[in-house]
């Protein structure tokens, strides 16, 4: 059985004075996603799958903007259920172009169809989509020590390596620069910068 997806962090209160990495800036929902979620190792198959549709889904956008319609497009999506997504058809097509809940673009819904059929072969290959994906930084995140955010590079060799047999797979949406952002948001990477108090607690996740 699938695990359901996790609920969303709750918004964070801004009276602190802990010091964070300067893109989240104050709003209270990038905020929770910063303390809460932004680096921490993912390795469910499931839940890296859906972060990848959500990042190819940003293309062109604002993190911010799919962070406020997450909750509406995980439901649109019936859980990020690849069993469900993959079966969608035209019909299914037409009902989340007229959801405004979601990010209306047919080729984003498609490449997130394709997407679950492509993960769903995998797995009756016996091909673990978590390890394939991990493989790319040898199964451990990579420990950064970025002065501040000014100084993260937008993509990697190891973001170019992942984006290129992603491709080869039949995804889409999975540039290098996606991929890089990808890789930083489920812990891939650990890109919080050196002074932030998410820094050292990120990199004690790293399985041993």
């Amino acid at each position: 059985m699938l695990p359901s997806p996790l609920p969303l962090p709750h918004p964070a209160p801004m009276a602190d004075s802990l010091h964070r990495c300067a893109w989240c800036g104050t709003d209270p929902l990038y905020v929770a996603y910063h303390d809460a979620e932004w680096g921490v190792p993912e390795y469910d198959a499931r839940a890296l799958w859906e972060k990848l549709v959500l990042d190819g889904m940003q293309a062109g956008l604002a993190w911010i903007t799919i962070l406020r319609k997450r909750e509406g497009i995980r439901d649109a999506f019936h859980g990020f259920d690849p069993e469900k997504v993959a079966r969608y058809g035209e019909a299914d097509v037409e009902r989340l172009l007229a959801d405004p809940r979601i990010i209306r673009s047919r080729a984003k819904i498609a490449s997130a169809v394709k997407g679950a059929r492509i993960w769903l072969e995998m797995r009756d290959r016996g091909e673990d989509f978590s390890g394939w994906l991990w493989s790319f930084v040898g199964g451990q995140p990579i420990q950064n020590a970025w002065p501040d955010s000014a100084a993260r590079p937008v993509a990697t060799p190891e973001s170019e390596a992942m984006a290129k047999a992603l491709k080869q797979r039949g995804f889409t949406f999975c540039g290098p620069v996606i991929v890089y952002a990808f890789m930083q948001a489920v812990g891939m990477v650990n890109d919080h910068g050196v002074e932030c108090f998410r820094h050292r607690q990120v990199r004690a996740m790293a399985r041993s």
